[in-house]
């Protein structure tokens, strides 16, 4: 889910919210994110969470991006708690590998 809060924060442009089943996904999901963001020259300003991998947050200054389990991301509702936000359309490339 992206989130626009640039007119409801001064901090940041997009949030980023995404979940994972468990653990061992929310960290693939994250070092997955900071592999493809890093190739475009992006590095977190600020990293919290991985190693409980329960809440990831990801500084990108513009962009924050929040990396939840399942649990955490349906007990902070960060959707329901930023609800003003507009809600932008991402059309991601699906990749296969073969």
């Amino acid at each position: 889910m992206l989130l626009d809060v640039h007119e409801l924060l001064v901090i940041t442009d997009i949030f980023v919210i995404a979940s994972g089943n468990t653990p061992r996904q929310v960290q693939a999901l994250t070092d997955g994110l900071e592999e493809v963001l890093g190739t475009q020259d992006r590095k977190p300003l600020r990293r919290e969470g991985k190693d409980d991998a329960q809440w990831v947050l990801l500084d990108y200054g513009d962009i924050v991006v929040h990396v939840f389990d399942t649990p955490t991301r349906d007990f902070y509702d960060l959707e329901r708690l930023w609800g003003d936000a507009p809600r932008l359309d991402a059309q991601l490339p699906v990749t296969s590998e073969t």
